[in-house]
């Protein structure tokens, strides 16, 4: 039976609503202040786009910012023109001098643990840019942390808001395509270098203790994640990865190609993480039973359904507050909604150890078959 357009409205009816909606149990009345955000460190790229897009937002405002390099802080005083009054060498003396209600973290993923552990102190919510941690044993100490100091901690992935992601997600939910038999997920680009991240950035993410590895954390995290969220929080019986370094002369220390395979009761997954593509790519195909469902960059899908032609249809704008990384924190902060599972710290907590399995395995050649929870 063919695939019609308006079956396709129909079931995307609910397309783009996140899954943390029916679950969302909301507080008392929302306040109306900005949310008292701190920054912790600003070597993180990623800094950048926020201060680009959010440093002027009503529903913020920035209190404090930790970073003890004085050359990067002044950079950023002076591209963004913020207040230098506004920065501190140290996350400790920030948190303890302007008391935010938050902090993002932009420092290097090592740090991730530190971090949450002061912040943690200080009963102050974090969201971190991904992938949470280098290793498990740090993704069990920042999530001790969390429960000590009885804070939300989040992970920010920029997938996370594709409007793509969300219509194949419900898809899924809905049994539009069956269960999941095959999941592909591609994330990559050109390379660190080759793009031009700026100099504090790409020395440690071509750092193995303080990136975890090269593209097989600074990218096999997002499938991790979207696999994880697609499975319903199942963690995989093995991982299986193979790890290349195509361009030693630039990156010699770390992977720069990445392939992970991931094996469920019933399913597949295989997680493609590259600096050596000539494009910037950040898609996935799910495979069910009677149909799939391909994304499309951001905000479009290919679905096709078993008797039927392939489609291509534009997903649904997201709901606020789930349709931004700011918005939606300071409304998990304010007791607002739940976290939703692709940013939770239980999610990222199996997200964690598939990347430090996959590292494991891509070292010794091996698969790794996760031990059964207790």
């Amino acid at each position: 039976m063919k695939l019609s357009p308006l079956w396709l409205v129909a079931s995307f009816f609910l397309t783009l609503v996140p899954d943390s909606i029916g679950q969302a149990q909301l507080g008392e009345k929302p306040s109306a202040a900005p949310l008292r955000i701190g920054i912790a460190g600003l070597v993180h790229g990623h800094a950048d786009g926020f201060f680009a897009r959010s440093l002027h937002r009503p529903e913020i405002q920035i209190v404090g910012i930790a970073e003890s390099d004085r050359k990067l802080a002044s950079r950023y005083a002076d591209r963004y023109g913020i207040d230098r009054s506004l920065f501190f060498a140290d996350l400790e003396e920030m948190l303890a001098r302007v008391h935010p209600e938050a902090v993002l973290v932009y420092t290097n993923t090592s740090d991730h643990r530190k971090a949450v552990e002061i912040c943690a102190r200080h009963a102050v919510h974090v969201m971190m840019e991904k992938p949470l941690a280098v290793s498990l044993d740090d993704a069990r100490a920042i999530e001790k942390a969390a429960q000590s100091g009885k804070i939300r901690v989040l992970v920010n992935y920029e997938t996370s808001w594709y409007r793509s992601n969300h219509a194949a997600y419900d898809l899924v939910q809905q049994k539009a395509i069956g269960e999941i038999r095959k999941v592909v997920i591609h994330d990559g680009h050109r390379g660190p270098k080759e793009i031009g991240v700026s100099p504090e950035f790409l020395a440690w993410l071509t750092d193995p203790k303080l990136n975890g590895a090269g593209a097989l954390f600074d990218f096999g995290c997002y499938g991790a994640d979207l696999v994880t969220w697609l499975m319903d929080g199942k963690r995989p019986e093995t991982v299986t990865a193979v790890t290349q370094r195509i361009k030693p002369d630039v990156y010699p220390h770390v992977d720069d190609e990445a392939t992970i395979i991931l094996t469920y009761p019933k399913a597949q997954a295989i997680l493609q993480a590259s600096w050596n593509w000539p494009f910037d790519r950040k898609d996935m195909e799910v495979y069910g039973q009677t149909g799939y469902v391909i994304t499309v960059r951001r905000d479009e899908i290919r679905v096709r359904r078993e008797g039927g032609q392939e489609e291509q249809m534009a997903g649904k704008p997201i709901p606020a507050p789930y349709d931004d990384s700011v918005t939606y924190f300071r409304a998990v902060v304010r007791g607002e909604i739940q976290p939703e599972r692709l940013s939770s710290l239980e999610t990222n907590l199996i997200v964690t150890e598939i990347l430090d399995a996959a590292r494991q395995s891509a070292a010794s050649g091996k698969t790794v078959r996760l031990p059964t929870p207790q």
